[in-house]
Parts: structure tokens; sequence; C-alpha cells
């Protein structure tokens, strides 16, 4: 498999793939429109039609560079998500009730800032200019 980093960009598309993705996305907003369209058929069969268009769609998408980029990225996002080191619920746990304390301790903190500068500026230095 290669890696993101030793992959070389390759410009633009060609003139087939540029009508492939034209023909995709025709084949999608048909699709969608045939949905909004056809309001008095069953729900299932409109449901039918707007899944049609995007399957269609994206298979015909799928054939283009683009469609091969958009594979090779998802395939290469899958391989290292596979490394990713997950936490334990242990761990977790843990995580979570220490942000919880956090989040509780700040709060205090803030409101006894609030409180103390409510009380300085109400009770004490408006009233000197009294």
């Amino acid at each position: 498999m290669k890696g993101m980093n030793a992959k070389v960009e390759q410009s633009g598309n060609s003139v087939a793939d540029t009508a492939k993705l034209v023909l995709a996305l025709v084949i999608l907003a048909a699709g969608v429109v045939g949905y909004y369209w056809y309001n008095d058929l069953p729900g299932w069969q409109r449901l039918l039609m707007l899944l049609g268009g995007m399957v269609l769609g994206g298979a015909v998408g799928y054939f283009t560079r683009s469609g091969h980029a958009l594979r090779d990225f998802f395939s290469e996002s899958l391989f290292e998500l596979r490394k990713v080191v997950w936490p334990t619920r242990q761990e977790t746990i843990q995580t979570t009730i220490v942000i919880f304390i956090v989040v509780i301790v700040l709060s205090l903190i803030l409101g006894l800032i609030d409180f103390f500068l409510n009380w300085a500026i109400l009770q004490h230095l408006l009233k000197l200019g009294r």
C-alpha cells in the first residue's frame, strides 16, 4: 500500500473523467428531482428512486480518477485508524470524572470572583459616588 506522503499528485481529470463526473451528478440530481417531483407515489418508491440515483451516481463517479483517489483516501484512513490506541473503559471513566471535577471547581472559582466583583462594585464603589 502506498503511503500518503509517497503519492505524487497528478494533474487534473481527463475529458472522459470530467464527462463521467458530470454524468454522475446528473444521475444524482435526477434521483433527487424524481423524489420531489413524484410526490404522489408511495414513500418507499420515492425513497428507492432517491437511493437509486445516489448509488448509480456514486458507481459512475467511482470509476474516475477522483473516485479512485477518494477510495484510496478512505482505505488509508482505515489503515491509520487501526493504529489508534483506544483508551480502556476504566481510563475513559477516570478521565471523565477528572473533567467533571475540574469543571465544578472552575465554576465555583468563577462564581466566587463574580460574587466578589458584584459586591465590590455595587456595595462599595457605587455608594462612594452618592
